[in-house]
């Protein structure tokens, strides 16, 4: 039985009652439960069933425990669909532009269609993996969505798009021989291409990797990075009549907080000041989106160092684009030194950042060996070009 067949049998009532039953499986009895159902059941659809089972489980960050329950999935489905939470908000900003209808291509197991029914616009979801194409079929009508998601398999540069109001397309960038892809012309299909059919739709809108080189970013975009919960989970890029071209925005979710800045508003780089009472850690985000100089402005704060994403300041400020920590020691890196600190003020439970240094956190709480009720946060950092440590804690 192939993947897709496979699919298609856990579609069919016993492959349906058989996740039921198999759903809250624990890994580690995965081989009795498989013994005991084999007995009244085919052993392929068996495996399936629990392989399907694990995707479900893992997929409950992305999708939430309701919609990952009765959703199906395909391991690269799960690694490279969107989160929920993402894929609302996208669907919301179309929404409220103005698009009823949208060409989804590239569109996986359908992530970002689900998004956009769910906001009341019509899709074309379009993907040329076959199983992919049944993933999304299923997880439409597993939803409740049908009736607004048309699946097609076909290559979507052959595609007429003609008729719909926006064209979103999120390109593979991952293959199984290479892993991730960082050339954006080695994505499939290449963003050159996907940059085409932006340009060439009412409204174009296309997922990318957020580390995206600046200078690789088309000049008739808009550029938009997102972070979800402090972590940065893509980069948009806009295309439109109504799009400023140039223009660099970064989105944090859930507090739907936001930068936006064109190119003839954005600030040069801060000024380096010596390290004051707080630090600011900017939102990844906001690093990725290269407006840190805006949030150091509304600080009232300037670098450590010119090529450290760190915020210095003297006065605690509350923002959403920044996590503040007041600093108690700077030192001079020195692991012995950092070890009697941490020794006399009892911290047993240690926090390590780093930006700029080598050292990897694990193997740093490996040496200082943390013991006692405290807890502190180490940066790991340069200052003025010197490694350096920073000791402080959360602004509460």
């Amino acid at each position: 039985m192939n993947d897709l067949d496979a699919l298609l049998a856990l579609l069919t009532p016993e492959g349906r009652a058989l996740l039921d039953e198999v759903r809250d499986t624990d890994p580690a009895r995965e081989l009795a439960v498989a013994t005991r159902l084999r007995r009244t059941h085919p052993a392929e659809l068996v495996s399936a069933a629990l392989g399907q089972a694990r995707l479900r489980q893992r997929s409950v960050a992305k999708f939430g425990a309701e919609d990952a329950g009765r959703m199906f999935f395909t391991p690269n489905g799960v690694e490279q669909s969107t989160r929920a939470s993402v894929a609302a908000y996208r669907a919301e900003c179309l929404k409220g532009l103005g698009v009823a209808s949208v060409a989804d291509l590239c569109c996986g197991i359908g992530g970002d269609a689900i998004a956009f029914a769910r906001a009341g616009i019509r899709v074309l979801a379009v993907d040329r993996d076959p199983l992919t194409c049944g993933a999304a079929r299923a997880n439409a009508d597993a939803l409740g969505l049908a009736g607004l998601i048309e699946v097609r398999e076909a290559d979507v540069t052959e595609v007429d798009t003609t008729g719909y109001d926006a064209v979103f397309v999120d390109p593979a960038r991952r293959s199984t021989k290479r892993g991730r892809i960082f050339d954006p012309e080695a994505y499939s299909p290449p963003l050159s291409w996907a940059v085409s059919a932006a340009l060439g739709a009412p409204l174009g809108l296309l997922k990318i990797a957020p580390g995206i080189p600046h200078e690789a970013i088309p000049a008739e975009a808009t550029a938009e990075w997102v972070s979800d919960g402090g972590d940065v989970k893509e980069a948009m890029l806009w295309f439109g009549p109504d799009v400023t071209p140039g223009a660099r925005r970064a989105t944090l979710l859930p507090a739907m907080a936001g930068i936006h800045v064109t190119p003839g508003t954005m600030l040069p780089d801060p000024e380096v000041r010596e390290v004051g009472r707080y630090l600011y850690e900017p939102d990844g985000a906001v690093i990725r989106a290269h407006l840190v100089a805006e949030v150091a402005e509304e600080l009232d704060g300037g670098l450590i160092d010119p090529t450290i994403a760190y915020v210095t300041a003297d006065e605690p400020h509350r923002t959403p684009y920044a996590t503040a920590y007041e600093i108690t020691d700077q030192l001079p890196f020195n692991v012995k030194r950092l070890k009697a600190l941490l020794r006399e003020r009892g911290v047993g439970t240690l926090t390590v950042k780093k930006r700029g240094s080598a050292v990897e956190p694990e193997e740093l709480r490996r040496k200082v060996k943390p013991q006692g009720p405290n807890a502190a946060t180490v940066f790991l950092t340069r200052v003025a070009g010197a490694p350096t440590m920073l000791i402080g804690h959360p602004v509460r």
